[in-house]
């Protein structure tokens, strides 16, 4: 998912953009306020987005991920929310005023934890991450387990695009009614589960010949720069979400 960008959002230390996407999160899922979530999204992430020049690229990623999410949501929370006060009445269907407001929030949750984590992924190397996460003393098996995480989704739409190319060279149908598609679903599933299984232990062969649990200390070929700026920015971020925790349950003893 990353896109290679000459920025200042992508020259910054990765674990500076950890502890920011850290930050957001708490923040957005913490703070007093219905709509904390669409603030943030809206006058943080977006323009950090232009700032790294991948503003286009990233609005279409976010929207085609966070899409069956933000649909199911709405057309759940606002139809079956139970009592409350109709916005309209169509046969069985009665949408409620409280649902949709409800939804409308989580909504905006849904699109600030997939745009935190998709701009992190997109201005943020992954080698880059596993080398800082392991100069700062994260085990070697947790930092591949965080980097491999970060890497799930396109490895999994990759393959799947390669297993439904494949299906169809052979002749199975993709497109068509809901019939056609759901018998597609299995000869699609199957090949992609199989193969993610065999991947799991190619990789654990690799991992074990390049030395991964080896005790000696390890070299780099990339140099990550670093400055004393973002040292201390990285500690007014821990602080930040310290404090936003700390906020949230002063409200919550309040209230």
């Amino acid at each position: 998912m990353y896109v290679a960008r000459e920025s200042g959002l992508h020259k910054l230390h990765p674990l500076t953009k950890s502890l920011l996407t850290l930050l957001l999160l708490v923040a957005g899922l913490t703070l007093p306020g219905n709509w904390t979530g669409y603030y943030l999204v809206l006058f943080v992430i977006l323009p950090l987005a232009v700032w790294g020049k991948i503003f286009t690229s990233f609005i279409r990623v976010v929207w085609r991920i966070s899409l069956p999410f933000i649909l199911s949501v709405v057309i759940i929370q606002s139809l079956f929310w139970g009592e409350g006060t109709p916005i309209f009445e169509f046969w069985i269907f009665a949408p409620k005023q409280e649902g949709a407001l409800f939804a409308l929030i989580s909504v905006g949750r849904i699109l600030l934890v997939m745009s935190s984590f998709i701009l992190f992924a997109m201005t943020t190397r992954p080698d880059a991450l596993m080398i800082s996460l392991k100069q700062v003393g994260v085990p070697s098996s947790l930092a591949y387990i965080i980097v491999t995480t970060l890497q799930i989704i396109p490895r999994f739409q990759s393959k799947a695009s390669t297993i439904m190319d494949a299906q169809r060279s052979r002749g199975l149908e993709t497109e068509g009614n809901l019939f056609v598609r759901a018998r597609a679903v299995v000869p699609i599933v199957l090949p992609l589960v199989l193969g993610s299984l065999v991947e799991v232990e190619e990789r654990a062969i690799a991992i074990e010949a390049r030395g991964f649990n080896s005790t000696k200390k390890e070299t780099n070929l990339i140099e990550i720069p670093d400055t004393k700026a973002q040292f201390v920015l990285r500690r007014v971020f821990v602080a930040l979400i310290i404090l936003s925790v700390i906020a949230r349950i002063v409200w919550q003893l309040l209230n």
